[in-house]
């Protein structure tokens, strides 16, 4: 079978399929290894793999189409838009000490980044700076490329930073836990309690698609999450809504979430992935670091647990952290809150500062 145009990608069905096999393997032996979030981080490891290694499923390079990543996205958004109550909203009222915090911990966290990817990594200034920024990927590597940096070494570098963040935070909190939590212990991640009917499906769909639309024509920051939420959250609170995605969604978005982030990697020598890796794993750990510090000193004032803070100042992206927060049933509104104000400041320092930082040589 021939490869195929789809939305202006090449897409070779037969392999595709092939590379989705893997990863739902990937996701399987995760998932009997008691990892969390099983089938994203399972896939991941296993696709990113054979990315970097130069698999080429039936005989074909290895190639996902990257927009079937933004058909699932917005079912994170709708999960998240089903924790919307007017409890919630109340509760809302008490972020702000932590939302204020982050004026500190983006400027912190960029400044470690940046050092570390200079004198660890010897890596010139614009790519080290745009790098290291902690929030919004793709902004970053349209940035850096716009300023003349190394753009493979940079995109790396935030999907590593993604990724390690993903893999990271939830392994941590199951070593914590002293076993698994989240999905991996059996939790499901559906918040509302309403059977997914029919006519519930309908509407989940009508206001994804409203969401989705309606967040990109408001320039809503990482609309593909932000816009559902928006949209799912108002179903619920006006009643239309009473039920959340069903898990096997939620299973089927994680896996299409991890086969994508993997085969980001493919055509990328070992050598700059091993270099990256290493850069980015030394700048997550002093990152989550601070993360670990202003959730001991926050978590009370705000009246959230510590984990959910922590999520909420991790270096990982809104889709992914959400669904960590969401497979643990902490407060998905407080962590997605929090990233998207996290996106929005780590871009807008970001454009602050670049006049600041010596052209690449």
């Amino acid at each position: 079978m021939k490869p195929i145009r789809i939305a202006g990608e090449t897409v070779h069905i037969p392999s595709v399929i092939a590379v989705f096999v893997a990863g739902f393997a990937g996701g399987e032996i995760a998932h009997f290894i008691g990892a969390p979030l099983p089938m994203m981080l399972g896939s991941i490891v296993v696709v990113g793999a054979m990315a970097v290694f130069g698999v080429r499923p039936l005989g074909q390079p290895l190639r996902v189409p990257q927009k079937l990543r933004a058909c699932f996205v917005p079912v994170i958004g709708l999960s998240v838009g089903a924790n919307f109550t007017p409890g919630i909203l109340e509760e809302a009222r008490g972020w702000w000490p932590s939302l204020l915090s982050l004026l500190i911990y983006i400027p912190l966290a960029h400044f470690v980044g940046y050092q570390t990817f200079r004198r660890l990594g010897g890596l010139p200034p614009v790519t080290a700076y745009f790098g290291s920024v902690p929030g919004g990927l793709i902004e970053s590597v349209t940035l850096g490329e716009q300023h003349g940096a190394n753009v493979q070494m940079l995109a790396a570098l935030q999907f590593m930073r993604l990724i390690l963040s993903l893999m990271l935070v939830p392994l941590a909190f199951s070593i914590l836990n002293g076993g698994a939590v989240g999905s991996a212990a059996g939790v499901v991640m559906s918040a509302a309690r309403a059977p997914f009917t029919a006519e519930e499906a309908f509407w989940q769909t009508i206001l994804a698609v409203i969401g989705f639309f309606g967040g990109r024509r408001l320039n809503m920051p990482a609309y593909l999450v932000t816009g559902p939420i928006l949209a799912s959250g108002l179903g619920h609170l006006s009643g239309l809504l009473e039920a959340a995605p069903p898990w096997w969604l939620i299973q089927a978005t994680q896996l299409v979430i991890g086969v994508t982030l993997g085969a980001r990697f493919a055509d990328m020598p070992v050598r700059d992935f091993g270099r990256a890796l290493k850069l980015a794993l030394t700048n997550i750990v002093f990152t989550l670091i601070l993360a670990v510090i202003a959730a001991l000193v926050l978590h009370q004032i705000v009246g959230e647990r510590v984990e959910a803070v922590i999520l909420a100042f991790a270096p990982g992206g809104l889709a992914e952290m959400s669904l960590v927060a969401l497979s643990m049933h902490i407060s998905a509104l407080y962590v997605s809150t929090h990233h998207v104000a996290r996106i929005v400041l780590a871009i807008t320092v970001a454009r602050l500062f670049s006049s600041r930082i010596p052209p690449e040589a």
